[in-house]
């Protein structure tokens, strides 16, 4: 999964959240994607692997 793939779904996530959720913010979902972006740089740091392998992994999980 690269960059725009990844971007891409988050979007569609987005979208369905705010669907079920419709109290949440704009915000409050931007605030939840930088918390995404810092658990992937905790992740690469704890394991040694890049961004790419790490969203690749969770894709398929």
């Amino acid at each position: 999964m690269n960059e725009d793939q990844f971007k891409g779904k988050w979007k569609q996530i987005k979208g369905e959240v705010k669907q079920k959720y419709a109290d949440l913010t704009d915000d409050d979902l931007l605030y939840a994607e930088g918390k995404s972006d810092e658990l992937l740089g905790r992740l690469q740091e704890k394991t040694g692997k890049s961004k790419e392998q790490l969203k690749d992994e969770i894709a398929n999980w």
